[in-house]
């Protein structure tokens, strides 16, 4: 069984000074282990201190390829990757609630750190090291899979002959549900869907922090549209719950949609197909900060909404593994764009 499962499993070793380390059957849950100081491995093997650490590193660090493992660790907003360890420092990147960094050294108080494209400084104070990480880490890790094929085909099942729902862009990440007989399994937003294995990197990981190129917008983009979409951006790492519309709670795509509009006075439906018919439709190649974008099959199916906020990216609520995130506007091709600001 894997260090993981065993975790999981609820059996707790804990390290006294030098002497052994035996495992003990216990009900703790996942928050228990991690505030609980000395608590150090999980097997069901008698092993040393150093032995432990050796197995430790060896089965969590690597396996995700960080050295020094920091997660955010944060009750609300996100957390600003800054240029330099200074709060006068630019800001280069955010980090929302769990995403994962490597810590490349410590400043005054500061954490030098790169996570995913983004490079720079955060605050230690809300950033989680050492073996809390490495425990949480495997509670938040999950499996995806990584398209290296650009217009990749995302189809309804396991055949080269179902039918094709989708294309998806090169270096975007679907969950993983299975492996089986050369496809893989995943979820894209809310389906489940299916793509060859031969085009997919598929590895266990950790959400990282995204870049500020979403905020480039261009000269020629109205203030309301650049003040809604950084309005919008404020809830990136917050939770996706089916049904809801609270930006801070949870919502899932329609719903988050629905709320950012309604701070500026437009009233939607809470569901994506129904808010495909509100507005002006455009085509999503003239998109602009602010308009929506819908994902589906075709324009009868429906299935997401996305607000586009600029530099070919858009922000929504994706799913409940990843809550509400920055992603690719292309990830997967759009079937309609609709214009609700009029400038």
């Amino acid at each position: 069984m894997t260090y993981k499962k065993l975790l999981l499993l609820g059996f707790t070793l804990y390290l006294v000074g030098s002497q052994s380390v035996t495992a003990q059957a216990a009900d703790f849950s996942m928050n228990s282990l991690i505030s609980n100081v000395g608590i150090a491995a999980v097997t069901n093997e008698v092993m040393d201190a150093s032995k432990y650490l050796e197995y430790k590193d060896a089965s969590v660090s690597s396996s995700w390829g960080y050295d020094e493992l920091g997660i955010a660790n944060l009750s609300e907003g996100n957390l600003n990757v800054r240029e330099e360890p200074s709060t006068s420092g630019a800001i280069v990147g955010k980090m929302y609630n769990n995403a994962a960094c490597e810590i490349l050294e410590e400043v005054d108080g500061w954490y030098h750190i790169t996570s995913g494209e983004v490079e720079g400084y955060v605050s230690a104070e809300f950033i989680i090291t050492g073996i809390e990480a490495k425990v949480l880490g495997m509670e938040l890790a999950y499996t995806r899979a990584v398209v290296q094929a650009d217009g990749l085909n995302v189809r309804a099942g396991a055949s080269e002959d179902a039918e094709i729902i989708t294309k998806v862009a090169k270096g975007h990440e679907l969950e993983v549900i299975e492996v089986a007989d050369g496809w893989v399994k995943c979820v894209l937003n809310t389906d489940e869907v299916y793509v060859k294995e031969e085009y997919v990197e598929v590895k266990e990981g950790l959400n990282t922090a995204v870049t500020l190129s979403q905020f480039k917008y261009g000269m020629d983009v109205s203030d309301v549209r650049v003040d809604l979409c950084e309005y919008a951006l404020q809830f990136v790492g917050n939770p996706y719950v089916w049904g809801g519309t609270s930006l801070t709670k949870g919502a899932d795509c329609s719903g988050f949609v629905l709320s950012v509009y309604k701070n500026y006075g437009i009233k939607l439906p809470h569901y994506s197909r129904s808010q495909s018919n509100y507005g002006t439709e455009i085509s999503y190649k003239d998109a602009l900060p602010g308009d929506l974008l819908f994902y589906g099959n075709s324009k009868s199916t429906i299935s997401h909404v996305a607000i586009y906020i600029g530099d070919g990216q858009i922000v929504h609520a994706n799913d409940e593994k990843t809550g509400i995130i920055v992603s690719n506007a292309y990830y997967r091709t759009p079937v309609k764009a609709c214009r609700l600001l009029e400038d």
